[in-house]
Formats: C-alpha cells, sequence, structure tokens
C-alpha cells in the first residue's frame, strides 16, 4: 500500500496512524500488543523493514516507552502506540522524555478501565493524558481525533509539534475511532519548518564536547530555571497551537461540547435540535492539552449555558468548568465504560432538549 495518495482509500483508524506516521518520516517503532490498537504494531510490522525502518515487538510497555526516549535522543522520529493499562505502564518512560526535552509520539487508543477493565469504548484516559500522567509536574501535547481522516493528519501534526516543542505529543482516541473504517485522503506530508535538532546525543568530534541527553539536574537552581522554561513552552502552545471546531455556535442559546468519538453523535443530536427550533451549537476541542481556553471563554462571553458529554462519568467537564466565564452554567450528562453502548443521538437529543427547556 502506498504511504500517501492523493485518492481515497478504506482504512481503519489504526491504519490511518500507521500509514501518517511513515509519511511523516517515523523510522522506528517499539510497542507491546493491546486491544483495541494491535493494528497499529501489525501494520508498522509489515511495513517499516521495506523502508528501512526498525520495528520492534518490545518485552513490556516498559521497555517500549525506554526504547522510543533512545531513539528520540538520537535524533529520529519514533512513535509508540498502546492503550490504557499498557500508557500506564509507560507513564515514568513519558516522564523521562519531558524531562530530557525529547520529542516522541506516543497514540493512546483508549479502552475502558481501571485495571484491566474491558475493550469497549471510554474516554476516562483524558485526565491522564492532560495532566502529564507521571511524575513532576509536566504536561503533553494531547490531539484529539473525531475521524479516521483525523487520526491521519493529527498524527503527522503530532510528530511535527513534538519536533519543534522538544516534548511529547499523545493522539488520544478511543476503540470507535481506531477499529472503525472510512475513507481518507492520505495526503503526503506537509511542508513545515522543523527546528535543527543539535541536542541529538553524540560523540566527541574535532575536540567538540560531547552531546548529554538527561533529566538529571542537580545544579544550584537548575531545575526551577528548567521548570519555568517548561512553563513558558506550555504558555507558547497555548497561545499557537490551540484547534477546535465550532458547529453552529454563532446564535447558539446552549452549546453542547463534547470530543472524540461521542462529538460525532453529539454533532447529530445538535442537527436534531435545529430541526426541532432549538439554537443548539457544538464546540469541539481538537488540543486536549493546550485545552483551548480563550475559545470557550470567548463563547460564554455571550452564550451561558453548556452541556458537556463524555464517555466517563465526567472529565473534560473541569476544563470546561475553568475556562469558561463565571457566570456561565456548565451542565454535565455521561456515559461511563461498562454500560455496554454508546450513547445514541435521540439520547443526546433528549439530554439537549431537557436542558434547554429548563433553560427557557
Amino acid at each position: 500500500m502506498p504511504v500517501a495518495s492523493s485518492e481515497k482509500i478504506f482504512v481503519k483508524g489504526n491504519e490511518a496512524v500507521a500509514m501518517a506516521a511513515l509519511e511523516a518520516g517515523c523510522r522506528c517503532y517499539f510497542g507491546y500488543p493491546i486491544t483495541p490498537q494491535s493494528d497499529i504494531p501489525e501494520y508498522l510490522s509489515r511495513e517499516l523493514p521495506g523502508l528501512g525502518g526498525e520495528f520492534l515487538q518490545a518485552e513490556s510497555e516498559i521497555g517500549a516507552i525506554n526504547m522510543l526516549l533512545g531513539a528520540s535522543a538520537t535524533g529520529v522520529r519514533a512513535m509508540t502506540s498502546s492503550s490504557g493499562p499498557g500508557i500506564s505502564l509507560k507513564q515514568e518512560g513519558i516522564s523521562y522524555m519531558a524531562g530530557s526535552e525529547l520529542p516522541g509520539v506516543i497514540v493512546d487508543i483508549m479502552r475502558q478501565g481501571p485495571g484491566l477493565g474491558g475493550i469497549d469504548a471510554s474516554q476516562a484516559d483524558y485526565f491522564q493524558a492532560t495532566r502529564g500522567g507521571g511524575h513532576g509536574g509536566y504536561r503533553i501535547i494531547v490531539l484529539a481525533p473525531n475521524s479516521v481522516q483525523e487520526m491521519y493528519d493529527l498524527t503527522m501534526l503530532a510528530f511535527d509539534l513534538s519536533d519543534i516543542y522538544r516534548m511529547p505529543a499523545m493522539v488520544l482516541a478511543d476503540s470507535v475511532i481506531g477499529q472503525m473504517k472510512e475513507s481518507i485522503v492520505a495526503n503526503p506530508r506537509p511542508a513545515v519548518a522543523l527546528p535543527d535538532k543539535d541536542w541529538v546525543v553524540r560523540g566527541r568530534k574535532d575536540g567538540t564536547p560531547q552531546n548529554i541527553v538527561k533529566s538529571l539536574k542537580l545544579g544550584d537552581g537548575e531545575m526551577e530555571k528548567f521548570h519555568w522554561m517548561m512553563h513558558a513552552r506550555y504558555q507558547e502552545l497555548a497561545d499557537k497551537e490551540n484547534r477546535w471546531e465550532e458547529v453552529q455556535t454563532d446564535d447558539a442559546e446552549l452549546i453542547v461540547t463534547a470530543f472524540g468519538s461521542t462529538s460525532r453523535i453529539a454533532r447529530t443530536a445538535v442537527a436534531m435540535a435545529r430541526e426541532a427550533g432549538l439554537k443548539v451549537g457544538l464546540m469541539r476541542p481538537i488540543t486536549l492539552f493546550p485545552f483551548p481556553k480563550t475559545a470557550y471563554a470567548k463563547l460564554s462571553e455571550r452564550c451561558k449555558l453548556f452541556l458537556d458529554i463524555e464517555l466517563s462519568t465526567g472529565q473534560m467537564v473541569d476544563d470546561v468548568r475553568l475556562s469558561v466565564a463565571r457566570d456561565a452554567d456548565v451542565l454535565f450528562y455521561g456515559r461511563p465504560p461498562g454500560t455496554g453502548s454508546l450513547p445514541t443521538p435521540e439520547e443526546l437529543f433528549e439530554q439537549i432538549k431537557k436542558n434547554y427547556q429548563a433553560r427557557s
């Protein structure tokens, strides 16, 4: 299969991630199989060797993330992927990558938890992803696709953002988006100005000192300086890289907000509400970190009622409440993992109608 093509092709979301990684220049993959993301290593194990790349099924998720750290330190584009339990095992390595200012892409195709949970869709990894997940107060870039096309596009974006800001980037989806098939256009990698990787590890050459990548900072004031530097980088991300989608929000009296697979169902419910004469819109964050706080704040200057919908008991809702104006109301409707089915558009429409009428 060609890596990039201007013609439409019919692929799974997980396959789109793998295709995009190859087109983005990823030549090292380290992972371990776990449902519902195993299509990604399966695809890359077949395609990477023919491109001169390296595929390695590690002995564990812990091994895989530390291999990603090592490959990244040499300057190569590298990736790993997993699901909830495996992402948990990777957290120490992700923290070390953040502390070492190393890029790298991590894909989390969310499943139910805690523990082994189940293989059905969930959005309960939101806290883990957007709060860093490991020790030390760091954050990582988090992108949330809601289609197979976005699985492709945002994976390529994740590699670029990770290199530009020298920090790990995560593509956060769930088993619905990972396992569904849609037609996509596998566009070639866009031209992006990337910084030189003058920090990569290397031996001494011509008397120049060798580069060392490390996260241990014991000098007087060194760690505090590093934390403020990371803080400034996160602020730069927030200023330059916020991404979101708005649907019919201009005159909305209630704005539904959702991310990932849930936003697809919510969009249909919003269309049903419009057909019923209700002024309802949709706000979908695409970057979960940085969260599009300014966009929410602007919307809440006019619309004072938000309905957050998630496949959990409520996680993103905290960020929505922190982002909107103080006089705005943020309501919540959740379907936590384990209920056995996704909410239907009709179910969400009833929630919209109930809260819209209560406002009146």
